[in-house]
């Protein structure tokens, strides 16, 4: 196949960048054409990355040369740019989380199914080493029936005015964005189901503690899977430091995970291993090396790589249109749960 054009539907979200400048590095991919309702920040960007802008999203949809686009926009306008670029036939790297409403979901399922193209998305844990050797060492049952799953992911943007005040304070905007728990927390939410499967129903407290500047910033949310396990998930957008990111306990083995997102990442000793096994029966961890990015933005980057891959050989989609809708679904249970202090069954609709 020759090289697959792509195009970019709003510069918003920030990671487009880091998906950009390490797509100009590849032979076998062309950044074509991009559209922003920001023209100052889409001719910029455009010019960055030497691709065409168009203040109309028309004239990169009906371009033949762009075979794929991604849909970097605030996430209340991504059911709007996904149906047309599902419609003008251009696959799609969705970034997260997949809507803010079910209803919009459904409304990008039927499009994209509608249209025959495929739409993936742009979940990076998926693509970190370390999260796929914890995947496999659950799947091949190292750690027996698992009972707890508990994940952090954090970041300290909150805590840094640029973000809230500059171009991307639309992720503080309750229209734009809902929270910050469902900007962020939804990482760890796509991570548990990858894991785990679908949980059944969630508990959950969300809101302000350390700041004031977003809806939330943050939350807690308790999920209780079909066999009975705990998804412990934990989001804060205003943390300053950490280390230890996921641990998870079967019957026959713990596993605990380290320097796996924003806030961790640089505090990694040189040679750090990320993971540490104890196996019942053993009376200390055995560490399990596996390289650790220096720092985060390497694993953002890495998300389009395999999306490239899947469209050159007409593979499924890792995290397809569907599983889009299930991080999202448990997302929004945690607010209902939240909101009104009891149990929701999370709905993932037919």
């Amino acid at each position: 196949m020759s090289a697959l054009g792509i195009g970019v539907v709003s510069f918003a979200h920030g990671h487009v960048n880091a998906y950009c400048n390490r797509m100009k590095q590849w032979d076998d991919v062309r950044l074509v054409a991009a559209w922003d309702d920001d023209a100052e920040r889409g001719q910029a960007q455009s010019d960055t990355f030497q691709m065409s802008y168009s203040p109309h999203l028309e004239d990169l949809l009906s371009r033949r040369d762009v075979d794929a686009v991604i849909v970097t926009s605030e996430t209340n306008r991504h059911a709007e740019h996904c149906i047309a670029a599902a419609e003008a036939g251009k696959h799609i790297l969705l970034q997260k989380p997949m809507a803010l409403t079910l209803d919009d979901c459904d409304r990008i399922i039927a499009a994209v199914e509608k249209s025959g193209v495929t739409l993936q998305m742009a979940f990076q844990m998926r693509c970190d080493p370390v999260n796929i050797q914890m995947k496999q060492m659950i799947d091949d049952g190292v750690l027996g029936k698992v009972g707890t799953l508990r994940r952090r992911h954090c970041i300290g943007v909150l805590f840094n005015p640029g973000f809230f005040q500059g171009k991307t304070r639309w992720h503080v905007d309750a229209v734009a964005n809902k929270g910050m728990f469902m900007d962020d927390a939804v990482h760890a939410a796509d991570f548990m189901y990858w894991m785990l499967g679908k949980p059944t129903t969630v508990m959950a407290e969300i809101g302000n503690v350390l700041t004031d500047v977003a809806p939330d910033d943050t939350g807690m949310a308790i999920y209780r899977f079909p066999d009975g396990a705990f998804g412990l998930l934990y989001n804060c957008s205003a943390t300053v430091a950490a280390e230890i990111t996921t641990e998870i306990y079967g019957d026959r083995a713990a596993l605990h995970h380290y320097y796996g997102d924003g806030v961790s990442t640089h505090y990694a000793p040189e040679n750090a291993a990320p993971l540490k096994l104890m196996r019942r029966g053993q009376t200390q961890f055995d560490e399990i090396r596996i390289p650790l990015p220096k720092v985060h933005g390497e694993r953002i980057a890495a998300v389009p790589r395999p999306w490239i891959d899947m469209l050159k050989r007409g593979d499924a989609p890792v995290c397809d249109h569907r599983a889009g809708r299930i991080s999202t679904s448990m997302c929004l249970a945690a607010y209902e749960s939240a909101e009104s202090g009891r149990r929701v069954e999370i709905d993932y609709g037919q």
